[in-house]
């Protein structure tokens, strides 16, 4: 979501020299990607807990900087805003019933948040911008609100992510990470839709079949986590086939995507899926789920699997690795894909979005 937000912030920078913006900050965030310009100003706001920051000093930040319009980009806003709202709400799954088992406390106190935020403040707000038309349904179907209300604004993918052929940045980013020759890159994280398990478990299978010929490189995981569900799994013997690679800063993450021979993102649930577009715009075939958003966000690019049956996760590295036909018809699909999604064109709906409520504001004012 940061990602997303200083994109936004970014691409408003291009197009918008007209009207004037206000991005409130914790002080405490990273600042050194965003850049001040003559009508984009940064204020920082201190305070204590996300909610106290969220629902008193931001509304009263806003306030005192006199703007129009406050937009909340994260997928919580404040109950009391005191101008009209618009919300990026990039999904619902805490609302959901779908069994993701555990996640870490900071996720599980952020769906509580969440839990007794959005329902609330839905009615609040002018506009709602989601991510895809599988989450605008689902969001329309769970929330309260007009339908017309909820408007879909596609996410894109960074100008960074592209096929490399410089052979020397390659080499020395495989020797930077200790890269094998042959591995797939899966972006491993704590939150159980990411769904790990599914793909060890699919390792596993590969491995009984002794078609596990490759290494899967994993970014920034704990060692300790991974052999913990190694071993519930019972198999333990996997963490020799598994490279954990430490953090790798997002401007070198092109050049993992460029040398992995394939990218696995078999998630259970997902309102966009990022990732999908980084590898498809680096050249690197894509496996990835048939459920929720990752169908659309792919269009017909990418190899889909059942994420709940890890032996579909099993077969789709089998069919890449045994038919080079169809892993460049899915490199070549992936390319022409990337081209339909921009962060210019998603600034430029989203400036109109904030045109057309100012101005709804400034006809009716808010009392």
């Amino acid at each position: 979501m940061d990602i997303v937000a200083l994109e936004l912030i970014k691409h408003l920078q291009q197009i918008d020299h007209t009207n004037e913006y206000f991005i409130f900050v914790k002080p405490d965030e990273d600042r050194a990607v965003l850049q001040e310009t003559a009508n984009f100003h940064i204020v920082e706001v201190a305070g204590g807990p996300y909610p106290l920051w969220e629902q008193v000093l931001l509304p009263r930040a806003a306030q005192r900087a006199g703007v129009q319009l406050l937009h909340c980009t994260s997928n919580t806003a404040p109950l009391q805003a005191g101008m009209p709202l618009v919300l990026t709400l990039h999904d619902i799954i805490y609302l959901e019933p779908l069994d993701l088992r555990r996640g870490s406390w900071y996720q599980r106190a952020g769906n509580l948040y969440r839990r007794w935020n959005v329902p609330r403040v839905m009615p609040k707000c002018q506009r709602v911008l989601t991510v895809s038309a599988f989450e605008r349904a689902r969001i329309v179907q769970r929330l309260p609100g007009p339908p017309d209300q909820v408007q879909v604004v596609y996410n894109s993918v960074g100008e960074q992510f592209r096929p490399i052929t410089d052979d020397m940045l390659l080499t020395t980013a495989k020797a930077r990470y200790g890269l094998p020759d042959n591995f797939l890159f899966f972006l491993a994280n704590t939150d159980p839709k990411k769904n790990l398990r599914g793909v060890l478990q699919a390792l596993a299978l590969l491995k009984q079949q002794g078609q596990l010929n490759f290494k899967l490189v994993m970014l920034d995981y704990k060692e300790s986590s991974l052999m913990g569900i190694l071993q519930e799994l019972n198999a333990p013997d996997l963490r020799n086939d598994i490279l954990l690679c430490g953090y790798v800063p997002n401007p070198e993450l092109p050049l993992i995507y460029n040398l992995a021979q394939a990218f696995l993102y078999p998630s259970l649930r997902e309102s966009f899926g990022i990732p999908i577009l980084e590898a498809m715009a680096c050249g690197t075939p894509v496996i990835t789920s048939d459920t929720s958003s990752m169908p659309e966000v792919a269009g017909g690019a990418a190899l889909l699997i059942d994420p709940f049956q890890p032996e579909t996760i099993a077969a789709a590295i089998v069919r890449l690795q045994n038919d080079p036909v169809e892993r460049n018809t899915l490199v070549s699909r992936g390319l022409e894909r990337v081209q339909k999604f921009s962060w210019r064109e998603t600034a430029r709906q989203v400036r109109g979005v904030y045109e057309e409520v100012a101005g709804m504001a400034l006809a009716e004012p808010v009392r």
